[in-house]
């Protein structure tokens, strides 16, 4: 008993000084932000909150539309998230409850496509959005990036773990295949629809390199 006591508190220890490491960026961001330009460059560095919090926050708002910026990067990532979701969820559907011809090759591509990151294929990428009129547009920056072959594939793996006879049983109920993805397969699929959605939401915001070369305008710009 007193060893697993040691064990539970050694745990908890470890994950205390795990949260403070990961926290540590964000905390040394939050001082800096409040100094002057004089105090951020000043050695050795000094560790301490300053008095410039408000001016700093107004002046970064205004000079770089940060707010603007902000709300472009929301919308976008918000956006391409429900789009990732609703076509993932559609697709492993198909795979998992339907039979058609070369399922098992147009899996298989993609598949492959996970091996092709973005700027492997953003020369592409670019004709191919520009040929649409899409730049500058959100449309350039958020169809592109609705499908998912990681979602896809999550999905799949999740449906293949709801015991079939789940189904069935709707369809002897009479229900059709959309009411047994509705009424059966998403109650049963929350969990992973929670975590591809934070995910997802992190990706579409960090990214940088695309949302750079696809918006030539401020107000188009991505925080």
């Amino acid at each position: 008993m007193i060893v697993k006591k040691r064990t539970i508190v050694t745990f908890h220890v470890l994950a205390i000084l795990s949260v403070l490491i990961i926290c540590l960026p964000v905390l040394l961001a939050l001082i800096i932000s409040s100094q002057t330009e004089i105090q951020v460059f000043s050695n050795p560095p000094k560790l301490t909150f300053s008095n410039n919090w408000v001016s700093n926050y107004t002046t970064a708002w205004n000079r770089v539309s940060l707010g603007r910026m902000m709300f472009n990067s929301a919308f976008i990532a918000i956006m391409v998230t429900v789009g990732k979701i609703v076509m993932s969820l559609l697709a492993a559907f198909a795979f998992t409850h339907f039979e058609f011809k070369g399922k098992g090759i147009l899996f298989f591509v993609i598949i492959i496509t996970l091996l092709l990151p973005v700027p492997v294929r953003i020369v592409a990428l670019f004709d191919v959005v520009r040929g649409f009129d899409w730049i500058n547009t959100y449309a350039g920056l958020i169809v592109p990036f609705w499908a998912s072959a990681t979602g896809t594939f999550l999905f799949i793996q999740r449906f293949k773990t709801i015991p079939s006879e789940l189904v069935d049983a709707s369809k002897i109920d009479g229900c059709r295949p959309m009411q047994d993805f509705f009424r059966v397969l998403l109650p049963l699929t929350k969990n992973a629809i929670g975590a591809l959605v934070v995910i997802e939401f992190i990706y579409i915001w960090n990214r940088y390199l695309w949302p750079l070369m696809a918006t030539n305008t401020d107000n188009m710009r991505v925080v």
